[in-house]
């Protein structure tokens, strides 16, 4: 994978020199960082889908109480250890973490509540993969960035893919409603704006790309806090929950009726919702704090690449294990997301060059 000491590997000569030994040859510790933060990425995102199903599948509205536990919970985490029980000062200004908190909020709880509109998981995931899409579209309007033929392409594919699941998703909801007399495309446009599902998305998604722009800009202009940020984020956002208090409330009685459970090896009995939602709250947090160490340690492209890996490993194990409808046009939609998404990271190319180092190395 390329993280820091590849990064180093490609500067030119001159650079190379400058560096010291150590940035050229880093110790074994840290060469394990970027294994370690993969291995929690994939084990904390990819398990969090699973209890975050569960507890849709039992509860659809339940996304409010799911998403302030978590950010309740990493809040907690972050004023202990990152803000120092408050006595450590941002380095970048709390009016600017305000604006990035509302768009975050926004998107946290807009994606939800996309769940309560008829939208399957998988295909929830799909779409969310779209972010190259609506990163592209904003960098384009926004920083007045262009890119190569190769780069468009990919965003081609995406589309296509993205359409494809949402399309076939649409005709499979008609077909699960006997009282439906409209066609698949009256019952498409039906499902696309009467149930807003699709726009919710579409909304997210060009939020949280805005979002990450004003975050780039931020770091260039004070520095990287990633750590900082995901405190702030989560911090700032706790009082507007209690807008969303009865809902809140609501569900955790709805939680505490739910069948008991007890906990493997400390044996605890629970209500099985609440143990759904410990979970989920734990293996958000191992997912986050994976993202946050391959960031400090990896390029972007590495960033990138594993996320929407483990994308696609979510999707195949929730598709195999809840029996989600999944036809031979979701595997193809599929298919164009995750190729154009590959596509847009040049991970080939950038394959091809780390293979032809080597080379090039023992011929100087």
């Amino acid at each position: 994978m390329f993280c820091a000491a590849a990064e180093a590997a490609r500067l030119p000569g001159r650079f190379k020199r400058a560096l010291p030994l150590r940035a050229r040859s880093p110790s074994p510790a840290p060469a394990m960082r970027p294994a370690f933060a993969v291995g929690l990425v994939f084990a904390g995102c990819c398990s969090n889908v699973i209890f975050l199903e569960l507890l849709a599948r039992k509860h659809p509205g339940c996304g409010n109480i799911v998403t302030f536990a978590q950010f309740l919970f990493i809040a907690v985490e972050g004023f202990l250890f990152e803000a120092d029980l408050g006595r450590k000062q941002p380095a970048i200004p709390l009016r600017y973490y305000a604006i990035m908190v509302t768009m975050f909020f926004t998107v946290s709880v807009v994606n939800n509540y996309a769940l309560n509109l008829n939208i399957a998981m998988p295909l929830h995931m799909i779409f969310r993969s779209g972010s190259l899409i609506a990163n592209m579209i904003l960098g384009i309007i926004i920083l007045k960035k262009r890119y190569s033929i190769y780069k468009y392409t990919s965003i081609a594919l995406v589309s296509v893919g993205i359409f494809i699941c949402t399309f076939m998703s649409a005709k499979q909801v008609t077909s699960q409603s006997s009282s439906s007399e409209n066609d698949g495309f009256q019952a498409f446009a039906w499902w696309l704006l009467g149930k807003y599902s699709i726009g919710a998305l579409t909304f997210a998604l060009l939020m949280s790309a805005r979002m990450g722009i004003f975050q780039e800009t931020l770091y260039k202009q004070f520095g990287k806090h990633s750590k900082e940020a995901l405190f702030y984020n989560h911090a700032l956002p706790l009082p507007g929950f209690i807008f969303l208090a009865s809902d809140i409330y609501d569900h955790a009685v709805l939680f505490n009726k739910s069948e008991l459970y007890q906990v493997p090896v400390i044996g605890v009995t629970v209500p099985i919702m609440w143990f759904y939602l410990l979970m989920n709250v734990i293996t958000q947090y191992v997912c986050i704090r994976g993202v946050f160490i391959l960031t400090t340690e990896c390029a972007s492209l590495t960033v990138t690449l594993v996320v929407t890996l483990r994308k696609f490993v979510s999707l195949i194990f929730s598709i195999w294990y809840f029996q989600n409808p999944f036809t031979l046009w979701h595997w193809l939609g599929t298919v164009f997301v995750f190729i154009g998404t590959l596509m847009y990271t040049e991970v080939w190319n950038n394959l091809g060059a780390r293979k032809s180092q080597p080379h090039e190395d023992k011929k100087k």
